[in-house]
């Protein structure tokens, strides 16, 4: 059986890629989605996604989506989980591969955000999401909540300097958990990859606090999809 004749006999299906974007502000993780304007599920809330195209690996579907939402091209993504569900998207048959992106959440474009009709939810507040973009966002919080614990993936989510007191609400927010102050404080004084930078943040007091920043030279990890 010649090649095209062997590939032609079997069903062909939409592959598609749906990306849970978080972002951390006031204490707390944020989701950024969309009220769809569109069918099905028109007014319903959903994850960011797209169809992946000609020419254009997973990766890079995943990355073209991220920066037609925020406008930004250099976010710290992971892939999470292929879903294939029967029945998963009433529209077609379609396999979507979730990845989950991290972004600062004072850069990205607003205007690209509200031409989408997105918006940033607080994680906790979530809604209903449609089809199976839930379970999308439970699997990619236990997988980023994973990776928090063997490499300073959160650190994609602060400005780039940020206070000692922030980088630890950054780490409870992600674990779901508090953290106590003197051993978090231990194990960061152990890291020569956070460093200060001899700046003061004076927004809650008179004394301020240090300005610490992450280095990423010093840091031998890969940092982008």
């Amino acid at each position: 059986m010649p090649p095209e004749a062997y590939y032609s006999i079997h069903p062909k299906f939409h592959s598609a890629v749906d990306c849970i974007i978080f972002g951390f502000d006031e204490g707390e993780l944020s989701l950024l989605l969309l009220q769809r304007n569109f069918e099905p599920a028109k007014g319903q809330w959903s994850l960011m996604g797209g169809f992946v195209q000609e020419g254009e690996s997973l990766d890079d579907a995943a990355r073209r989506v991220v920066e037609e939402l925020t406008g930004l091209d250099d976010l710290y993504m992971r892939q999470v989980h292929t879903y294939g569900d029967l029945g998963r998207d009433p529209g077609e048959r379609v396999l979507s591969t979730a990845y989950y992106a991290l972004v600062d959440i004072k850069k990205y474009d607003r205007q690209l955000v509200k031409a989408h009709n997105a918006h940033w939810v607080k994680l906790p507040d979530t809604p209903h999401l449609i089809f199976d973009h839930d379970r999308m966002v439970k699997d990619a919080l236990r997988f980023m909540r994973y990776q928090a614990t063997v490499k300073p993936v959160g650190i994609n989510l602060l400005p780039e300097e940020f206070t000692l007191t922030q980088l630890q609400a950054l780490y409870e927010a992600i674990l779901g958990e508090p953290i106590d102050k003197r051993n978090f404080r231990k194990r960061i004084a152990a890291m020569d990859y956070i460093e200060k930078t001899g700046g003061i943040d004076k927004t809650l007091s008179r004394k301020g606090a240090a300005l610490y920043r992450f280095n990423r030279d010093k840091y031998d990890g890969n940092f982008k999809i």
